[in-house]
């Protein structure tokens, strides 16, 4: 089950799938409330909306129990669904979740000061966010995307250690050092004291094409932690 960041759907995982597809049965979900084809309505992130909808998602599908590999927010509602329902999640790959440590303020804040600039500087703003190019085609279409689509605002909430520590299943996570959204070093230390692996990259921001999931998820298969 593929799970996508904010401002964004399942057309981000378009470069990922041919090597998924060769292992795994894969459902590339567009999140409710987000700029895809699903649903608008947008749940509250403090209740268990958003669990409930994956479960209806799962049992769409026919699907008792699943692994996520989930980018950015799509790693809260990974985190989220599995802290809930833990007998429903085989393995847990994230890219720079959030929901592990607080997100940094002074890239909000220097976020509003450059969108005041125009175009050239929200197309910055945008691109030191994703720790992008600001020419990347990945930073062009994000702006296409802020151009119609109202992203949250306030911060995410932040996992307990009592739900984390009902997270039973193989989890694997990579994070960017150099971050602009999310404190990566406190989402590492969280993560490994609870059994996580995790890599840190350096000189990486927020956005990771490709880093390290298709390898967890093969172990996992061969591990018979579920089955492709």
């Amino acid at each position: 089950m593929l799970l996508h960041g904010s401002g964004s759907n399942s057309a981000e995982w378009a470069g990922r799938l041919p090597a998924l597809i060769g292992t795994f049965r894969v459902y590339a979900v567009d999140v409710i409330g987000e700029p895809g084809m699903s649903a608008e309505t947008r749940p509250p992130l403090d209740g268990d909306r958003y669990a409930a909808w994956l479960d209806a998602v799962l049992d769409h599908f026919a699907v008792d129990r699943a692994a996520f590999l989930a980018s950015s927010f799509g790693g809260w509602l990974a985190l989220d669904h599995a802290t809930r329902r833990p007998a429903r999640v085989a393995a847990l790959a994230l890219q720079c979740p959030v929901g592990l440590g607080p997100m940094k303020k002074a890239f909000v804040v220097k976020s509003v000061l450059l969108a005041l600039l125009g175009e050239k500087g929200r197309r910055k703003a945008m691109a030191d966010t994703l720790g992008e190019p600001a020419s990347s085609p990945i930073v062009e279409h994000q702006l296409l995307v802020s151009a119609n689509y109202r992203y949250r605002t306030g911060p995410f909430p932040v996992f307990g250690d009592a739900a984390l520590g009902r997270l039973t299943m193989p989890v694997y996570a990579v994070v960017g050092a150099d971050d602009a959204m999310v404190d990566s070093a406190t989402t590492k230390r969280r993560l490994e004291a609870f059994g996580a692996e995790v890599d840190l990259l350096p000189g990486t921001g927020h956005y990771l094409p490709d880093a390290g999931a298709l390898e967890f998820l093969t172990r996992a298969v061969a591990n018979g932690d579920f089955t492709g």
